[in-house]
């Protein structure tokens, strides 16, 4: 069992195999015209990523430009509200607002050593679709943005900074009109254009290499907070807890800690309104395994293996899938998954506000719900929760639940 403050060794636990899979999950899954890029890209991975040069770049951009590392936060209101010892892991202090510069600032350097001539990518909550477009802006590079319709109403405010980036936002009206349907004609755009284009995906989801690409990026979110919870306090939390969507954030805070079996780790995802199809986001609650978007994972789906609609407050937990890695933490136990509601959300949101004086993203207003449960599960608890992002953007759809008075 783990307890020391340094990374995680070069033998890193939940490696793919060379099928790009964890355990049964993952492998690729796409049309034979993509097969190419798929392997340009996954040499480009081996190769680039883990060496010298671009690890000093991309440390020195996440350092001078992004803003890391990012504070480790005592939350001592709501520790005392919920009986625990609350510590957040402040990815809204990042760059853009949230935990996504950290995978959008690795993978625009390497589309640039890949030689790439644009992106393109997709965005539910917008916080990827900014951070891709500010990292192209300073890197010289176009991008192109695909969202939902439906998304695009609820985060007028991150359309708005894309557009300010330089970013094409194009507004996706076919399916549900939200993250799924995003995806789908991001995809669409890179098989017409396999050759030039980059497609930055967002999360850990999609055929391999994207998992492990965007959980290697991202699990310098787990890194620092071990090592800021063990300089600050001289221990482990007892539990960490991040909200899941598509489960980036989430990934980059367990990897880190996946060998400490004494860290309970729980991902939260969101149950929307109710149990039934089209009322929640609730993945791997309610899923089962098949195939979305290049990749064998759980997914929402009926009888017949069509996808099922989803529903969430927080635009970037509106997804009917989830990374493969987390398909096989699931399975195998290591990782618990729990639901909560959008209300219950809404009111850790707004104790969040009054108890610390942060406004959190509503996709980590899920993470804090979760705690809140789990506080309540074990009282003393030293808690470790990943504040995915900030929530600036949800502001218009705040305002417009009861009058943005969450206390009920």
């Amino acid at each position: 069992m783990r307890q020391t403050g340094h990374e995680i060794s070069a033998e890193r636990l939940g490696m793919p195999d060379t099928n790009g899979r964890f355990g049964e999950f993952g492998g690729r899954f796409v049309p034979e015209i993509l097969m190419p890029a798929i392997a340009h890209l996954e040499d480009g991975v081996r190769r680039i990523l883990p060496s010298d040069d671009f690890t000093q770049e991309l440390q020195r951009e996440l350092r001078e430009w992004a803003g890391r590392p990012t504070a480790l936060t005592l939350a001592p209101g709501l520790g005392r509200q919920w009986g625990a010892e609350v510590w957040l892991k402040r990815e809204d202090l990042a760059h853009t607002g949230a935990h996504k510069i950290n995978n959008a600032v690795g993978q625009v350097l390497l589309a640039r050593r890949l030689q790439a001539k644009r992106i393109v990518a997709e965005t539910g909550a917008g916080q990827h679709g900014v951070a891709t477009a500010a990292a192209c802006a300073r890197a010289g590079l176009p991008c192109t943005v695909y969202m939902g319709s439906v998304d695009i109403r609820r985060q007028a405010p991150n359309v708005a900074r894309m557009k300010m980036f330089g970013a094409e936002v194009i507004a996706v009206d076919s399916g549900d009109a939200t993250l799924r349907a995003a995806i789908d004609e991001a995809m669409r755009d890179w098989v017409c254009n396999p050759v030039d284009t980059y497609y930055l995906l967002g999360s850990v989801v999609g055929p391999h290499p994207y998992p492990y690409l965007v959980r290697e990026l991202q699990s310098v979110i787990g890194r620092e907070a071990r090592r800021q919870l063990l300089e600050i306090s001289g221990a482990l939390p007892d539990i960490a807890v991040a909200c899941v969507g598509g489960g980036s954030n989430a990934i980059g805070l367990f990897h880190e800690f996946i060998a400490d079996e004494s860290v309970r780790l729980v991902g939260v995802e969101a149950g929307g309104t109710g149990s039934e199809p089209g009322e929640h986001a609730a993945t791997l609650a309610r899923g089962k395994p098949g195939v979305l978007h290049g990749c064998y994972s759980f997914l929402l789906q009926d009888g017949d293996g069509q996808v099922l609609e989803t529903h969430s407050v927080s635009a970037g937990l509106d997804y009917p899938g989830v990374g493969p890695e987390h398909s096989m933490l699931r399975n195998n136990g290591r990782v618990e998954y729990i639901t909560v509601s959008d209300r219950e959300a809404l009111q850790a949101l707004g104790e969040c506000c009054r108890s610390e004086g942060i406004l959190p993203a509503l996709e980590s207003a899920h993470a804090l719900a979760g705690a809140k449960r789990l506080a309540a599960e074990k009282p003393g608890a030293k808690i470790l929760l990943c504040l995915s992002g900030r929530g600036d953007k949800d502001l218009d759809t705040l305002m417009k639940i009861a009058d943005g008075d969450f206390s009920q």
